[in-house]
């Protein structure tokens, strides 16, 4: 019999609230508070400062003042892979989303100085409420789980839904050949931050480029559409807030929500660490839809006829999401780190990247 790990990371207890910032990650709290004051309308010190424990990425902050609770998004300290962390990007989705009525914290100010703190950093309501880490949704009922993802699938096509032209985002990417232009991004950052040799990765970067699909679509997308990116209202199963948009651009809605599909097929952690995954629960026990049905819905909702070419959807962000653990692990190397348990994921990139090449296969690798 397998003994069973007993260092198994609880990711409610480890991922929610804030701790004291961690040594790598402080900053000159005066200097912060001296530029909100000079800058945020009604804001009034004395200024806490307190870091979120969850979050792979950029580091991020809550602030506390007689005036109100805030957040602080940053770009990390120390060398970064290239277009990565951009804090600017963020606050130009989530200003534009936040004028159509879209569930975004209201963006406070943007500052690009890094004299003020070290880096870029943005400023935006804090938003009270649930995060759940587990995509399982532990601890609610059945009807309240169900209405939550039924609330998760229409936040996503919503956001698929708008005009970015219209909306301000005209410039915000190019939706031409998105999906190739993130399979050369993604390749050169795994390669930046690999830390040992996975055969799967090497098949997958010779493979994918030569099967992209043509661009028939464009979207604004998120990059990191999944539950836990979600503030969920207390009490009821309302998403307040859709966090971290690091990622987003203009790009294929399909990609964007295909990746979001990838908790319903995501290799389990032994550790815990990663993402979370809907693999080993009982569905319809918890009122959760399979993914087919998680599908259909979408579809229904966008005007779609099914999603053609899925497999190397599939594929394509399995691969994308094993080297962005990757990258998470060479932060660990480099020092750079946002969460204190990235090193464990070091052991899900393997994993994610055999499934990518499961699906690569099925689509005719």
């Amino acid at each position: 019999m397998t003994e069973k790990r007993t260092d198994r990371i609880d990711r409610q207890k480890e991922f929610s609230g804030v701790d004291e910032v961690r040594a790598a990650h402080r900053f000159d709290e005066a200097a912060l508070a001296a530029y909100m004051a000079d800058h945020v309308e009604g804001f009034r010190g004395p200024l806490q400062v307190e870091q979120f424990k969850g979050g792979q990425s950029n580091p991020t902050y809550r602030l506390s003042a007689p005036s109100g609770r805030y957040v602080l998004r940053r770009k990390p300290p120390g060398k970064l892979l290239p277009s990565a962390h951009a804090v600017d990007r963020e606050y130009k989705v989530i200003s534009a989303l936040h004028a159509q009525g879209f569930p975004v914290a209201r963006p406070v100010v943007l500052c690009e100085d890094d004299a003020v703190i070290g880096t870029a950093f943005y400023v935006m309501d804090f938003v009270d409420g649930r995060v759940f880490w587990e995509p399982s949704a532990p601890g609610i009922g059945r009807e309240e789980r169900a209405a939550l993802y039924d609330g998760l699938n229409a936040t996503i096509a919503q956001l698929h839904s708008y005009d970015h032209q219209a909306i301000g985002l005209g410039s915000f990417g190019r939706p031409e050949g998105y999906v190739a232009r993130q399979i050369k991004r993604w390749s050169e950052q795994y390669k930046a931050s690999a830390t040992a040799s996975i055969p799967a990765m090497d098949r997958l970067m010779d493979w994918l480029p030569g099967a992209c699909p043509a661009t028939t679509d464009a979207a604004i997308v998120h990059g990191d559409f999944r539950l836990d990116n979600t503030i969920i209202a207390p009490g009821k199963p309302k998403i307040l807030a859709v966090l971290d948009w690091e990622l987003s651009t203009i790009g294929d809605p399909i990609a964007d929500f295909t990746y979001h599909l990838m908790q319903w097929r995501m290799p389990p952690s032994e550790t815990g660490a990663g993402v979370g995954t809907l693999v080993g629960h009982d569905l319809n026990a918890l009122g959760l839809p399979s993914l087919e049905d998680y599908i259909e819905r979408y579809c229904e909702r966008t005007g779609r006829q099914g999603i053609a070419e899925i497999d190397f959807y599939l594929a394509y962000n399995f691969f994308r999401m094993a080297a962005i653990f990757q990258g998470i692990v060479g932060r660990v190397r480099d020092g750079t780190a946002a969460n204190p348990k990235a090193a464990a994921m070091a052991t899900q990139v393997a994993p994610m990247a055999e499934v990518a090449w499961t699906y690569a296969k099925a689509a005719g690798a």
